[in-house]
């Protein structure tokens, strides 16, 4: 089984931020590949299906950002999960809005969800789909600028990079990561 987990925050309140692109990603899947989200255990919203030749589980962790490795670290134990089949999508702000980059593993880069996840897991080594976001402006905190709600402008740029996200999970899954590496880091959007 292969699991695909989106970072975010929960709630309507969160829902067009930047700190969302993870539950974007899986919402996009849910909908592409006919698989709801429709059960709720380890404290996550939770579908289950087939995507190509693969049992997938896609994933929308419900603990808030900063806390994503108490559910992730559950659901990794109770399937005993090779972490070369869990793949967390989640936002960069140290890329470029719109840019991706696909790794096989690696640090936190800062970001407290991935290292709540790493800390929850005590290790690192799982793939990951990072869509960039961009850095906040010198007036506005980090904080400020993930959970503020996106204009149209950046909207528009941050949906084509999930659609591309998307396509970079179908790949993982057809092929591996480092097929999504070759195919999908830093490429940008079209157009810029």
């Amino acid at each position: 089984m292969k699991v695909i987990v989106g970072l975010g925050n929960p709630g309507l309140r969160y829902a067009h931020t930047r700190h969302n692109m993870g539950f974007w990603v899986v919402d996009l899947l849910s909908q592409r590949w006919g698989i709801p989200l429709t059960k709720h255990k380890f404290g996550s919203k939770i579908g289950e299906g087939r995507f190509f030749t693969q049992q997938v589980m896609l994933v929308k962790p419900q603990t808030f950002m900063n806390r994503s490795g108490e559910a992730v670290g559950d659901l990794v134990r109770f399937y005993q999960l090779d972490l070369a089949d869990l793949l967390v999508i989640y936002d960069d702000l140290d890329l470029a809005p719109g840019m991706l980059r696909v790794r096989a593993g690696g640090s936190s880069g800062g970001h407290r969800g991935v290292a709540n996840i790493i800390d929850h897991l005590q290790a690192s080594s799982f793939p990951r789909v990072r869509i960039g976001i961009g850095a906040p402006p010198e007036h506005l905190e980090t904080a400020d600028y993930v959970l503020q709600v996106i204009d149209a402008a950046d909207t528009k740029i941050l949906q084509e990079a999930c659609q591309r996200a998307a396509d970079a999970v179908e790949v993982w899954l057809k092929e591996d990561v480092f097929a999504a590496m070759n195919l999908y880091n830093r490429r940008q959007i079209s157009g810029t």
